[in-house]
């Protein structure tokens, strides 16, 4: 039986999908990412199931919704029992490495990840929020013995170059059945360092991309693009400058055909024009991120512009392993891949807390969001009551800035996906709520936009 691929993921932090050159990016910024990505599989619309940090981790850690796994929001630790990738890769004969920013923990710890939550990885050198206990020049994690360590460089070099060490420590020779590893590689960067709100690119790299193109959704809403664009588009070019020196090692050691590399991001960044975080929205600049994958099994030259789900990868990377995902995760991208299958537009669902109990669907055509007017968004996972929140007809307007929600022009569109978001929320094991529609106000005399065009 030839042995199983390698597997890395490679997690980018806070990362818009329209950073990179394949998108439509101008500057620059991806060019090795972009190279990997004529060689693979690249999703055009992949969402993130949950915009934020700690629940959309906890879904790539268990392909499940956080409705699923309790994880709905930061501050809530990953159960020790939940089935992680970790746990499946591991039971399968692999060698599993975590290494960066983890952020499943008690979020109370400044100090090291307790070992029963570090998700069943064999090996570890990371930190549960690293934006926390590091800066863009001090880089300090801990071992799996608890002891700290502080890695020399950039951080993003510095998380890499143990990447390197990790890859060569673990990779097996020329003609070598040994074990295969997986390693799931986790940046902090392109994420604001959070103790000065700024994005602290490497010296020299702001400046270049200072006052350079700006996506027209944060040209026209503003925010706090102006002032920190040039250093989030210099981490992201310092990050693709990471991910290339990552494919090299792997080629030098002649691995690269033999490992499967999913490059995503946890979600995007929205720089305060949504509200008055940088994420937390059902905006595609909050939950549309890039998803590349390359290696054994993946078609080569695939452009998916299909929609689809990130909760979907870790059934995916099973999958290309030859190992069946367990009961209850989400199905893989198989068929998204596929030239051979028929063409689908896709949905995913989204679901958001902490700014707002609210809930999203992102087909090819529609963005369609509802709110929980009465809920909590720290407290309450869930409401027995929505209202429609948000429309976007993203033919028309692809950057999400006219909301045509109440608008009687569009009131069947909206009644024909109130009906498909009730039906993602029972998917994603939501209890039963009432969903009421938007108070109908003034239109623009636009013609009445019929409920067929959900299906278009």
């Amino acid at each position: 039986m030839p042995r199983r691929p390698n597997v890395i993921v490679f997690l980018t932090d806070q990362q818009r999908w329209d950073t990179l050159g394949l998108a439509g990016n101008p500057e620059g910024l991806t060019p090795n990412l972009d190279r990997m990505a004529r060689r693979g599989a690249y999703f055009d619309a992949a969402i993130t199931p949950q915009p934020l940090c700690t629940p959309a981790r906890s879904c790539l850690q268990t392909g499940r919704f956080a409705s699923s796994n309790g994880v709905y929001r930061n501050g809530i630790p990953l159960d020790t029992d939940a089935e992680t990738l970790a746990k499946i890769f591991g039971r399968a004969g692999y060698r599993c490495g975590y290494i960066g920013k983890w952020h499943l923990g008690d979020t109370s710890s400044r100090g090291p990840v307790r070992p029963e939550q570090r998700g069943g990885y064999h090996d570890w050198l990371a930190a549960n929020a690293l934006e926390h206990t590091s800066d863009a020049y001090r880089t300090v994690v801990w071992d799996g013995d608890d002891q700290e360590v502080r890695l020399p460089g950039y951080r993003v070099d510095a998380l890499t170059d143990a990447a390197i060490r990790y890859v060569d420590d673990h990779a097996p020779g020329d003609g070598d059945d040994g074990q295969p590893f997986f390693l799931f590689l986790s940046f902090l960067e392109p994420h604001h360092q959070n103790h000065r709100d700024d994005y602290p690119a490497p010296d020299g790299y702001d400046e270049r991309y200072r006052g350079r193109w700006m996506p027209p959704d944060l040209a026209a809403l503003r925010g706090t693009a102006y002032q920190q664009l040039g250093g989030y588009y210099g981490m992201i070019k310092r990050l693709d400058e990471a991910y290339g020196r990552l494919v090299d090692a792997l080629r030098s050691l002649g691995q690269l055909d033999q490992t499967v590399i999913a490059f995503s991001s946890d979600h995007g960044n929205h720089f305060k024009t949504r509200n008055g975080e940088y994420k937390r929205s059902v905006h595609d600049a909050s939950a549309r991120v890039p998803l590349v994958i390359n290696g054994p099994g993946v078609p080569r030259g695939r452009f998916v512009d299909e929609v689809v789900s990130t909760v979907s990868l870790p059934a995916t990377l099973l999958e290309l392993a030859g190992i069946a995902p367990p009961e209850g995760m989400q199905p893989s991208l198989a068929a998204a891949m596929d030239p051979a299958a028929p063409r689908r537009s896709g949905e995913a669902f989204i679901q958001v807390s902490e700014t707002e109990v609210a809930r999203g669907l992102r087909t090819s055509r529609w963005k369609y969001g509802i709110v929980a007017p009465a809920a909590d968004p720290l407290r309450d996972q869930h409401s027995d009551h929505y209202v429609d929140g948000y429309l976007y007809d993203l033919q028309a307007d692809p950057y999400e800035l006219t909301d045509l929600t109440g608008l009687p022009s569009h009131r069947a569109v909206a009644d024909r996906l109130r009906t498909r978001i009730a039906e993602w929320m029972t998917l994603a094991g939501e209890p039963p709520a009432r969903i009421d529609p938007a108070p109908e106000r003034a239109g623009n005399r636009q013609l009445t936009v019929s409920a067929e065009e959900v299906l278009l």
